[in-house]
């Protein structure tokens, strides 16, 4: 059985002339120790709820993972094989969820996989607390993990992993591809970590020393991490339960007759003369992309994962018989369907936010919404990276989530809010396999400028489409006296720049909470809002215009006869209120455009973008931040701040850098006076 996985991979490797066929064979015997005889999946439903999740962290690989869904009864045909890496194939270069059967998530970007792996254990815990009942364990499954040297280096795995082990994630099992090989040769020259006690000292069980080349060695190891994994661990204190690494030690390119053992089978293909020897060494005589029925017959999944998927039907049914009201709102969470009565939530939020008018920082208008938005939303599961009173990410009633593992047995304390430490990247990848595993909506918050930190799960968010939620606050200078380390001044610009993130830098209250309305409901990429330290003032509004904020961009004032636009986002929307005050009293009338986010207003029609932004107007945009980004809006003028900031208090600083109504009227007349010569 790992002959097909290793002739399959080493041979699609092959025919697209590049690719990584030392991991798939280096790994085929711990496949079908886990996929042969212990994975819960169906082949033909890979989206049934109950299944066990897995994770391939060490991306790269990727041919291990198509491989055994074409062996196991995935819809992936061999023809996709044969396409491997080719445009529009089912077999990308890394595995992407969304465009393969039976991938869960989105790999590649080392120690990714493993946080991803950790979120979707924890929903697992917290959905098994939150809906099971005695005689109906309706949420029961383990995630499983492949990782390599690449993933368990990546500072992201310290993070995930000291978190897995603080929470107990007993369903959590990680296979380890000890094989001491990375692009770079022998690992033992940067890399010669005691894994074993790492992963004991993060509270982990470990199972050491197993050889991964053989199918029934790693069977045993993982049969114990499954018992260790639902009945706890005995130990002198107690019954623990707490997430397992399996130590498999192996060698890379495994039956390579010149390569297995050597960086050379990584990352590029073996060559005819290679390959050929392989087959020798396996006794593998059938051609390229040849699987004999046999074969086929042995790895064929499909019978059992429908019997598997039946039985919990049978489960389910039952379930719902006795608990219609947990089981009806146990399905709606896993479709990602809003409550029936959102659209009221939504409206009510909007309206309390209107009508106090209060003159307050955005990240306290955030947190307002939340107030809302959290009792309404039993789904919605927030954290901070160690900043819940800066960020104010908690709201109230939602409690604290704590989880451990022993020595007394598992416990939880059901709560919404999870304290992640200072782990940003962590949080965001960790939120990423929350999303993906289905039955939460997660949101986190940092400081805008550790958003740095969180940037490649940021982006791995966008690309799998996933409904995970920024909060990013002290937003900009406004911050004031904790200096230019923690002032933001390219990140806005730099997070608009990511395809399919929804930026959001709202001025006010009602900005705030429309903002937040339209994170949540989007169900096709993540969101990022962006919040201020400082108060900012409240912005009177018509109907219409608090229904056109949902447009990104929209008329926030406007004159008889306006000359020019000011563009302005957050805090300095105030600012260009001002600046119109002022040139209204020289007789100069100007429009103002509220533009909170740019990634929603860029996606409007033309005719909508021309009625707010004319040709025939002159356009100063004005944000505290760099002002290249702005000119893509043909602007005559950006009033904004292209270095860093400084130590001092926030009214002072945004004075020093020009951020006055008076400049921006200043700038306006400079325009009008240029384009009147």
């Amino acid at each position: 059985m790992a002959a097909a996985i290793r002739a399959l991979a080493m041979d699609a490797v092959e025919q697209a002339a590049s690719g990584h066929p030392g991991m798939p064979m280096g790994m085929a015997d711990i496949a079908v120790a886990l996929w042969a005889r212990h994975l819960k999946h169906n082949p033909a439903r890979p989206t049934w709820f109950d299944r066990d999740r897995f994770v391939l962290s060490n991306g790269h690989g990727s041919m291990l993972l198509y491989a055994l869904l074409h062996l196991t009864g995935y819809d992936l045909p061999i023809d996709e094989l044969r396409n491997f890496r080719k445009l529009h194939s089912k077999t990308p270069g890394h595995p992407e969820v969304g465009v393969t059967p039976g991938v869960e998530t989105t790999t590649g970007p080392l120690g990714q996989g493993l946080a991803n792996a950790v979120g979707m254990a924890l929903s697992e815990r917290m959905l098994a607390t939150e809906f099971n009942r005695d005689g109906f364990p309706v949420v029961d499954h383990f995630t499983w993990a492949f990782a390599g040297d690449g993933c368990l280096m990546e500072g992201i795995s310290h993070e995930a992993c000291s978190l897995a082990g603080t929470w107990g994630l007993s369903k959590l099992v990680v296979l380890y591809d000890d094989n001491g090989i990375s692009i770079d040769g022998d690992v033992v020259h940067w890399f010669r970590d005691d894994t074993v006690r790492r992963f004991e000292a993060y509270g982990w069980n470990v199972i050491a020393d197993v050889d991964g080349h053989d199918v029934d060695a790693v069977d045993s190891a993982i049969v114990l991490a499954k018992e260790w994994g639902a009945n706890g661990r005995e130990t002198p204190l107690g019954r623990r339960f707490a997430p397992t690494l399996i130590q498999c030690r192996t060698v890379i390119g495994h039956g390579a007759p010149t390569r297995a053992g050597k960086a050379k089978s990584h990352g590029e293909p073996l060559g005819v003369e290679e390959i050929a020897g392989v087959r020798r060494a396996l006794g593998w005589s059938h051609g390229p992309f040849e699987i004999p029925a046999d074969v086929y017959a042995a790895w064929d999944a499909t019978g059992a994962g429908a019997q598997r998927q039946a039985a919990w039907d049978d489960l389910f049914a039952a379930y719902a018989e006795r608990y219609p009201r947990e089981a009806g709102e146990l399905e709606r969470r896993m479709r990602g369907v809003l409550p029936a009565t959102w659209d009221f939530t939504a409206q009510r939020a909007v309206d309390d936010a209107a009508a106090k008018a209060e003159t307050i920082a955005t990240r306290k208008a955030s947190q307002n919404a939340l107030n809302h938005f959290g009792p309404a939303l039993p789904e919605l599961l927030g954290g901070s990276a160690d900043l819940t009173g800066s960020n104010l990410t908690e709201w109230k009633g939602a409690g604290a989530m704590r989880m451990h593992g022993g020595p007394d047995g598992p416990t939880y304390m059901p709560g919404r809010h999870i304290n992640y430490g200072v782990r940003e990247f962590g949080m965001a990848a960790v939120m990423n396999g929350i999303a993906l595993h289905g039955g939460y909506l997660p949101f986190g918050g940092t400081f805008l400028t550790f958003s740095d930190y969180s940037r490649n799960a940021i982006r791995m968010a966008a690309l799998m489409r996933q409904r995970v939620i920024h909060v990013f606050t002290h937003d900009s200078i406004g911050l004031g006296e904790d200096g230019p380390t923690h002032q933001s001044v390219e990140h806005v610009s730099s997070l608009r720049l990511m395809p399919g993130l929804d930026v959001w830098r709202p001025a006010d209250p009602v900005e705030t909470t429309v903002a937040w309305q339209l994170a949540l409901e989007r169900d096709d990429g993540p969101s990022a809002l962006l919040l201020s330290r400082q108060a900012v003032p409240f912005v009177s509004r018509s109907d219409s215009q608090v229904e056109a904020i949902r447009h990104g961009g929209y008329v926030v004032r406007d004159g008889a006869n306006p000359r020019c636009a000011i563009i302005a986002t957050g805090s300095e929307l105030g600012l260009a209120l001002a600046a119109r005050d002022l040139l209204a009293a020289d007789g100069i009338e100007v429009r103002v455009v509220s533009m909170p986010s740019t990634s929603v207003f860029d996606r409007q029609d033309v005719t909508y973008k021309s009625r707010v932004l004319p040709d025939t107007l002159a356009r100063i945009a004005v944000e505290a931040g760099v002002t290249d980004y702005w000119w893509k809006y043909r602007c005559d003028a950006v009033v904004g701040i292209d270095r860093y900031g400084e130590s001092a208090p926030a009214g002072t600083l945004f004075e020093f850098f020009g951020f006055t109504a008076e400049n921006v009227a200043d700038t306006v007349r400079a325009v009008l006076a240029e384009h009147s010569t």
